[in-house]
């Protein structure tokens, strides 16, 4: 033998031989109780990493890193600010807005929804919507020509497409020998985006910033202006720093306005793998079992070893290897078999909605309409370091109820 006694006697054990076939089998349940665990939290906490990347990059697609508005929803020196804003090191872009609340009607169809007056040309330096279009374009939001945008989910509840006419009412009343009217203005359909995200697509329009400082009767003033950062991550820090320079703004940022979202994902995420530790736990005790199993089994070897000379530490060594392989090999399927599961996510749901004959994901009802997953580095080694950990730990107690075995009482009856 090339290795110690420990390793050899307790990698046999491991394998079946003869009428102990039964304990071999035991152990192989062992090991996939394991494999199951490990597998089913590294798909979970990917669905999960995968979720919070799509929301956040749909989110930011559509809104910008950081917005700078005035404490009365209005900004009469944008043209300044935005200079002031431009010269930071870390803003790439800024751009102006028109933001609010409009009711859209076409063809008997009445909706709500939000609009947003923007510069299309400095709109592109701040937000992907461009790259959202599914027919037109962001261009064709000219001053004067009272086009408009929409999502293709709210084009389709109002029956509207490209070319077609749409009434758009805001609570801007007028005041005429009749009566007080609500401003209302016929605009044309040039163009649809869609995110992927219901709530967008779904409840917001864009029309040009000249249009709806018209159509709101804003003057030059403008609601804010929103910024593109170098790291979206800083944009909490980068903004503030911006409004130092500036002073008399309220400012806000992605973290923000969406800071719900991000902090129940990360709840979620941590709940999910407490919860789906239990899996692991419960193979662990078919650890324990199997080796306490073993352990009757072998009391006979365990005497002989003891009397020709083992000390107990070494009898000890030999069942916590027989455990720590079985956790080992358990947990390196685990990794295997949920990484195969997790690469393949969005393939695999995609089958089984064709086969249902069904969405899994209604686009109406959750915030994005596929399954997205992501494999993180830092999660595969937390999960396997605590599968394998929990597994080694179950065998101490088998293991040293293997070492107080008392030769003289086995070998009495032999």
């Amino acid at each position: 033998m090339s290795f110690s006694p420990e390793l050899y006697i307790g990698t046999r054990y491991v394998r079946s031989h003869g009428r102990n076939r039964f304990l071999s089998f035991i152990s192989v349940i062992s090991m996939l109780g394991i494999a199951v665990g490990v597998a089913v939290l590294i798909v979970v906490l990917s669905v999960v990493n995968g979720f919070e990347t799509e929301l956040r990059e749909r989110l930011l697609s559509m809104t910008s890193h950081a917005t700078i508005s005035g404490y009365t929803d209005e900004l009469r020196n944008w043209r300044d600010l935005r200079g002031i804003a431009l010269r930071h090191d870390e803003v790439v872009g800024a751009a102006p807005y028109v933001e609010a609340q409009a009711m859209l009607l076409a063809n008997g169809a009445m909706s709500g929804a939000l609009l947003s007056g923007i510069d299309p040309e400095l709109e592109q330096t701040v937000s992907g919507v461009h790259e959202k279009m599914t027919t037109g374009e962001l261009g064709t939001l000219r001053p004067g020509a009272y086009n408009i945008v929409l999502g293709k989910a709210l084009a389709e509840a109002l029956g509207v497409g490209d070319g077609d006419k749409l009434y758009v009412a805001v609570a801007h009343s007028r005041v005429t020998p009749v009566g007080i009217f609500p401003t209302v203005k016929k605009f044309t359909v040039s163009g649809l985006f869609e995110v992927g995200m219901h709530e967008y697509d779904r409840n917001v329009g864009f029309i040009h910033q000249s249009d709806a400082q018209k159509l709101y009767r804003m003057g030059s003033r403008v609601t804010g202006v929103r910024l593109k950062l170098v790291d979206l991550f800083r944009a909490p820090v980068v903004v503030r720093e911006v409004a130092q320079d500036i002073g008399g703004v309220y400012v806000s940022d992605w973290t923000r306005r969406h800071v719900n979202f991000f902090r129940s994902i990360q709840t979620t995420k941590s709940i999910l793998f407490v919860i789906l530790l239990l899996v692991v736990g419960v193979a662990a005790f078919n650890i324990v079992s199997t080796l306490v199993m073993v352990v009757k089994e072998k009391e006979g070897d365990i005497a002989i070893l003891r009397t020709l000379g083992s000390t107990p530490a070494s009898i000890t060594g030999i069942f916590m290897v027989q455990g720590t392989i079985i956790g080992f090999v358990g947990t390196l399927a685990g990794v295997a078999l949920g990484l195969l599961i997790a690469v393949n996510t969005e393939v695999l749901v995609q089958g089984l909605e064709a086969v249902l004959n069904t969405k899994l994901l209604a686009p109406d009802v959750y915030f994005i309409s596929d399954l997205p997953s992501e494999v993180r580095a830092r999660d595969l080694l937390v999960i396997s370091t605590t599968a394998f950990a929990v597994s080694f730990l179950s065998t101490l107690y088998p293991a040293r109820r293997a070492a107080r075995t008392q030769p003289a009482e086995v070998l009495r009856y032999e």
